[in-house]
């Protein structure tokens, strides 16, 4: 059972979740301090665990602090930086009270002398062992009182046992080749895991797992942590030398950023989750996706439809006509849910011009989108759109009469990357505006689905005439997620996929106000099997886009069977993307068939556990068990069974018992020749 308990005693509190345990104790000064995060312990057996205390040491850092401040004999690395009008910086923290609450924990602070306070929020769940942390600063001074200077505030410090603090788990990228995986020693000092894109990024996802270098897929102690934002943002992790524990920092924003809070206001930062697991990165993965599902997204439990995205087929000549015939074709597949890409408003027949105008393009859609929208629920099909609100070009006639919108400074130039600047979503008015042309284009055509697109990272983050403009780099995502909150209270049944050009905003920020993530712009099969893999390591198969789409790939060039590229993108919720015009009728008849296996197989893969195996994945739900497995012929050995149970190949009848398929495996039959797969499905007797 998950609880929060505390031991007056000794200044104790206890985390239980279902089977983990957190605990922090206040010292003598009443400032916070991490004692345990690992196995389940009772309050009685923590209250006789010792508090690190890394100031004893005349080479003090900072491990052990709950929150980690800068003062007296500190010198590792702080995760709140505050300086004062008078030009003192630092914090000595007095405890004022604190709150139990069901499952959530309020430790509430405020320094000794200047006007600032902190609150420490902790919350578990019944059915997780994965516990929210963030930070709340407040200013405490009246009205008359300067601004406090905020140099860095994340949102919460993680702690894990020296011994165990040998390797780091994360993922690094680039675009068209986002979330891949790597698994390194851990080196003293400090490690920086950031995006300084206004992002959370391509490069590096906001994550990172800690183990002791003996974990694998099925065994080992692992701490993960989680940071749930969409903008820059900054992990730091630390091995100190000194045995000290192994320390995770992390929130919002990147160094050199400064802000001021001013008297009576107070600032929350994002959840900075953690989880421990024994079950190795298979079971923390696992956890993470059901946590994903019961506590971040909006609408869990609903099937990812089978997609048709018409942009690589079209690019920017979208007419009523050509998609017209793809619509056609793409019901004739048994696809769900039909979205029209880039090109379809006022002025876009390129990328340099066009982003901001957003109403049908006059001269291919004279009549607006309805006869399109009819055309494609004629078939059965929802609709959907591509939009891209952050994003405007200098040829439009938004950046022509709102030129102060775009992010810029005085004196600078406005950089364009993909020929096209940042709108400042920070600022109210331009937010109001977002969300006042999505709302009508929603309603006036019935939309159903938006894939929301942001193709470029900031440059130039100002706002003349602004003494604090730096506030935009967390502002301007909270705008973000202002817009897409009203856009989907107002329209309960719309659904959107998340995108920044391609996998540059793979975040449970986001995840948290969308429904999938297009975690590539890559659609290469061959490629995708490595970015599905490092993006399933803390993501569910439910909010992964994966297409199946031309050969040659558009992308690599490579050529790949029809059945490799769907069996890959089977692996999440499955869109095809390729150019329906050209496929020929044995192809188009293979893919209908291909459909078919995924509607099928659709409920196990989006809704079930999954386990990583040797080129293949395994998606378990109830008795239904799904194999997805590419490379060559083997006998392919499975994990996540029952070895008392029998199961059945449904489609050939054979018989396998749990046990031989653990132990032994199952043997597979793949077809001759290069990439070679196949999809196995078994039901338990």
């Amino acid at each position: 059972m998950s609880q929060v308990i505390f031991d007056a005693s000794t200044r104790t509190f206890l985390l239980a979740t279902p089977t983990t345990s957190y605990a922090l104790r206040l010292d003598r000064d009443g400032a916070p301090r991490h004692v345990h995060w690992g196995a389940p312990l009772t309050l009685e057996q923590v209250a006789q665990l010792p508090t690190y205390d890394g100031l004893t040491s005349s080479f003090a850092s900072t491990s052990g602090e709950e929150v980690a401040v800068e003062g007296g004999a500190r010198f590792g690395v702080p995760s709140l930086l505050v300086r004062y009008a008078d030009g003192a910086r630092g914090v000595e923290w007095v405890h004022e009270d604190h709150v139990i609450a069901g499952n959530r924990l309020e430790v509430r602070l405020r320094d000794r002398h200047y006007p600032l306070g902190c609150t420490l929020h902790y919350t578990v769940h019944e059915d997780s062992d994965v516990i929210e942390r963030s930070l709340t600063l407040r200013h405490l001074g009246d009205a008359e009182e300067p601004p406090i200077e905020v140099l860095r505030c994340d949102a919460a410090v993680w702690s894990v046992p020296a011994v165990s603090g040998r390797r780091i788990s994360h993922t690094v990228g680039e675009w068209s080749g986002e979330t891949q995986l790597r698994r390194t020693e851990a080196p003293y000092a400090e490690t920086v895991f950031t995006s300084r894109r206004g992002i959370s990024g391509h490069h590096a996802g906001p994550w990172v797992m800690v183990d002791a270098g003996d974990a694998d897929e099925t065994h080992g102690e692992v701490w993960s942590t989680v940071l749930a934002w969409s903008g820059s943002w900054r992990i730091t992790a630390v091995r100190d030398a000194g045995g000290g524990p192994f320390t995770i920092t992390g929130g919002a924003g990147h160094d050199g950023l400064t802000w001021r809070l001013r008297p009576g206001e107070t600032h929350r930062t994002p959840v900075f989750a953690g989880m421990f697991s024994r079950g190795g990165f298979g079971a923390t993965s696992r956890g993470w996706h059901a946590y994903i599902a019961g506590h971040v997204l909006p609408v869990p439990d609903e099937l990812r439809p089978v997609v048709y995205n018409s942009w690589e087929a079209t690019g920017w000549d979208v007419t009523l006509e050509g998609q017209r015939a793809l619509a056609e074709r793409a019901a004739g597949l048994g696809v769900e849910l039909f979205v029209v890409d880039d090109g379809w408003f006022r002025g876009r027949d390129s990328d340099r011009a066009g982003l901001g105008d957003w109403q049908p393009d006059p001269v291919h859609f004279p009549q607006g989108l309805d006869p399109l929208v009819k055309e494609v629920r004629g078939h059965g099909m929802r609709f959907g759109l591509w939009v891209e609100p952050e994003m405007t070009n200098p040829d439009s006639d938004l950046c022509r009469e709102h030129p102060d919108w775009v992010l810029h400074m005085p004196h600078r130039r406005r950089t364009e990357l993909r020929h096209q600047l940042v709108l400042d979503f920070a600022r109210a008015e331009v937010s109001d505006w977002a969300f006042g042309w999505l709302d009508r284009l929603v309603a006036t055509y019935g939309i159903d689905f938006l894939k929301w697109d942001m193709n470029r990272p900031f440059t130039e983050a100002g706002r003349p005439g602004d003494r604090d403009a730096e506030r935009l780099w967390t502002e301007h995502t909270r705008g973000v997620y202002s817009v897409l909150d009203r856009l989907r209270r107002a329209h309960p049944e719309l659904r959107v996929e998340g995108c920044a050009g391609g996998g540059g905003r793979a975040d449970l920020g986001m995840l948290g106000r969308t429904d999938q993530t297009w975690i590539s712009d890559n659609t290469d099969a061959g490629d995708r099997i490595a970015i599905q893999h490092g993006y399933s390591q803390i993501h569910p198969a439910r909010t992964m886009s994966a297409w199946a789409t031309d050969s040659p790939n558009p992308h690599t060039r490579r050529t790949a069977p029809l059945a490799y590229r769907f069996h890959i993108a089977m692996a999440g919720a499955l869109g095809i993307g390729g150019d329906l015009s050209r496929w020929s009728e044995a192809e188009l008849a293979e893919a209908r068939e291909l459909v078919a296996l995924y509607k099928e197989i659709r409920p196990v893969v989006q809704f079930g556990e999954q386990f990583r195996l040797e080129d293949a994945v395994l998606h378990r739900a109830g008795d239904r068990v799904v194999v997805i497995a590419w490379g060559r012929d083997r006998t392919l050995r499975l994990t996540g069974l029952a070895p008392s149970a029998v199961y059945a190949d449904d489609t050939t009848g054979a018989v396998h018992h749990g046990a031989t398929l653990l132990t032994h495996g199952l043997p597979l039959a793949l077809p001759a020749g290069d990439h070679a797969s196949t999809v196995v499905r078994l039901t338990r007797r």
